[in-house]
């Protein structure tokens, strides 16, 4: 695939609950290019979350192969997983979690910030971002001061600040009105066109993976069926 930046092949995952093996994930195959989206779709206790999970880095597969780059991330111990995973990937949940102590600038930055970026950078980078996403009238404002469609775009910003090569993002628009989500979908679909990040998108939201390059619907932890779709930029 032109432009691949993630292959995952054979990923199965097996949990190990009352002496018996529970299979999750039961041979996964997916393809990822640079800025793409992908809908992953599915009835809830297919696997959904669990596939995020492992192309994330956050948990390991039983078996199975996955690649950034042409390089094998699963070869990888801990603690350089743990640096792969926050310098190329980003993580958007349907909660938010943005730290409610900090502004939404400072919420934005803290990626480069513990990356040891000097103060100034890191925070003109965040201040554009959310300039980006609409938000420069809230960008001093505390979590707690905000919409949740306002929280949600900050926590994208969040996500795509340090240029990682792939968002993964679990139900993001789960808790939002109509209004914010198309907002939400927009912002998202937007960055992948123009910052050439990729986005893996797991959601029951339909209009969301009706805006998705590709919708890939699980059932009963395999591909059952993969949508291309026909998306305007």
């Amino acid at each position: 695939m032109p432009g691949q930046i993630l292959e995952a092949r054979g990923i199965r995952k097996v949990y190990a609950t009352g002496g018996r093996g529970l299979e999750v994930l039961k041979g996964i195959d997916l393809d990822l290019a640079r800025g793409e989206i992908v809908a992953v779709t599915g009835p809830s206790g297919v696997g959904k979350s669990t596939l995020l999970h492992i192309l994330g880095l956050l948990d390991r597969p039983t078996e199975g192969r996955l690649t950034f780059d042409g390089a094998d991330v699963l070869r990888l111990g801990a603690e350089e997983a743990a640096t792969f995973r926050n310098r190329r990937i980003g993580f958007v949940f349907q909660f938010h979690h943005l730290l409610s102590e900090f502004t939404a600038l400072e919420n934005v930055a803290m990626p480069l910030l513990i990356d040891r970026v000097r103060e100034r950078e890191a925070l003109a980078r965040a201040r554009a971002l959310l300039a980006r996403a609409g938000l420069t009238h809230r960008e001093g404002h505390l979590p707690g001061e905000l919409s949740g469609g306002e929280m949600q775009r900050v926590a994208v910003a969040r996500a795509i600040i340090a240029g990682p090569d792939v968002v993964l993002a679990d139900e993001p628009s789960g808790n939002l009105d109509s209004e914010n989500k198309a907002g939400l979908h927009d912002l998202m679909r937007e960055l992948a066109r123009e910052m050439g990040q990729a986005f893996v998108i797991v959601t029951h939201d339909s209009s969301l993976a009706a805006r998705a390059d590709r919708e890939v619907r699980m059932a009963d932890g395999k591909v059952a069926e993969v949508k291309a779709r026909s998306v305007q930029s």
